[in-house]
């Protein structure tokens, strides 16, 4: 590989806590592969009886991040963000102090839900005992900004930090806003992503009764179906993805090797309704157009869109006229891994971001799980079946929400001199 690009940002740590797994090349496999995360929910789960299918991500044991002393009334949220967060920087090989000054680093840590979980077991516990049975660590263990606080302050991170709330884009709006910051010199670190756990009563409920959810499948593995015919809702997921994405002059100079470069993102508003996306897709193509504008790239460039596609019968088909729009007949390969996944809400854009990457790296394109039969509307150039290898020259992933919100993130190879995988070389 060539020097490093002035201010380019490449992807140098990956962590992950999924329904498929946990590390980057076992997800990886696992969606190549085809195989679903997505199983009925056990007996004993807060979420038992309440959703008939599931993307359920590891457990993971308070202790195993944080201090035996401050679990106490962490939402499981903050604690996905914190393992997936340790093993990104671990994957990275960046200490604070050591690798990069405390100053020069950030955190970018978006959420949908943030701790509803721990708010409603404190609000029971008001309703059943009164005020003194509500814990003192409520809001420090649920609000929105404490999986990223809790990332800062564990190794040492003081320079920007923030927690994007934009529903189903704020994982992507983190790994954007990394872009951003690298671009304008403001950090030479970005620790980045999204993490949600909303497998709970309340959520299932309101999910369920707003007739958003996948129903009526006896196998669970198959409830999830993105662009199929017989699609009828999506299946709600939980988990996180931690990337770290660092000026590709600071990786070069202390010989980390890149993944993939953060190319170029776009963002937008649909101003149509607060849940529905708009028909045409109008805000979701502005968003492609704005991320193909700032990587320098033409449509023609893109190799494979991870799409948001959640297997709804209006988002899909709303993303499915964005891409026509920007893309004319010149598609390229489409997939989504909310089929094997499931939907992870504020942790969605940043898993994706995560298969975009190594989708890059590796010259391998996941399938969508259960599409069995495209609908005709949903005319695309499929990944299905099987996966598919070769070349990817650069790759899209895309990122709609509740409100309208639209973020694109785009993928190249990396412009580090050193690389995880060699060109070419697909396992």
């Amino acid at each position: 590989m060539t020097a490093a690009v002035a201010n380019a940002a490449v992807v140098t740590g990956i962590g992950l806590v999924t329904p498929v797994g946990r590390k980057a090349a076992e997800v990886f496999e696992a969606l190549t592969a085809g195989r679903s995360g997505i199983t009925a929910v056990p007996e004993g789960h807060p979420a038992f009886g309440w959703l008939p299918a599931a993307g359920i991500a590891p457990a993971i044991d308070g202790r195993e991040v944080l201090p035996p002393t401050e679990t106490r009334c962490v939402d499981r949220f903050v604690l996905l963000a914190l393992a997936a967060a340790d093993d990104a920087l671990a994957d990275a090989g960046i200490v604070v102090g050591r690798d990069v000054a405390p100053d020069r680093i950030a955190v970018v840590l978006g959420t949908g839900g943030a701790g509803l979980e721990t708010f409603e077991q404190q609000s029971h516990r008001r309703l059943e005992r009164g005020r003194p049975a509500v814990s003192p660590y409520l809001l420090p263990g649920m609000l929105a900004n404490m999986a990223a606080a809790r990332i800062a302050i564990k190794h040492g991170v003081r320079g920007y930090s923030s927690a994007p709330v934009t529903a189903c884009a704020a994982g992507a709006q983190a790994v954007a806003e990394a872009l951003r910051l690298i671009r304008a010199g403001e950090a030479d670190v970005v620790v980045c992503g999204g993490s949600e756990s909303s497998l709970h009563p309340t959520i299932a409920a309101a999910f369920t009764n707003a007739r958003a959810l996948a129903q009526g499948w006896d196998d669970p593995g198959q409830a999830s179906r993105p662009f199929d015919a017989r699609r009828n809702g999506f299946v709600l997921g939980e988990g996180s993805a931690v990337l770290v994405v660092e000026r590709a002059e600071h990786a070069d100079a202390r010989g980390a090797a890149g993944y993939a470069d953060l190319a170029g993102w776009g963002g937008s508003t649909d101003a149509h309704h607060p849940t529905m996306p708009r028909p045409d897709g109008a805000g979701a193509a502005d968003a492609m157009r704005l991320a193909l504008r700032s990587a320098g790239l033409a449509p023609g460039d893109i190799d494979y869109v991870n799409a948001h596609g959640t297997g709804t019968k209006l988002g899909d088909l709303a993303e499915v006229a964005a891409l026509r729009e920007v893309f004319g007949t010149g598609r390229p390969a489409v997939s989504s891994t909310k089929g094997s996944t499931g939907h992870l809400l504020g942790a969605a854009g940043a898993v994706e971001a995560v298969v975009s990457v190594l989708a890059v790296a590796r010259g391998e394109l996941p399938p969508t799980v259960n599409l069995d039969d495209p609908d005709p509307a949903c005319d695309l150039d499929h990944v299905r079946g099987a996966a598919r290898t070769g070349p990817v020259r650069a790759a899209l992933s895309n990122s709609f929400a509740f409100g309208g919100h639209n973020l694109s993130l785009i993928f190249g190879p990396p412009s580090t001199r050193a690389t995880r995988y060699q060109p070419g070389e697909i396992r």
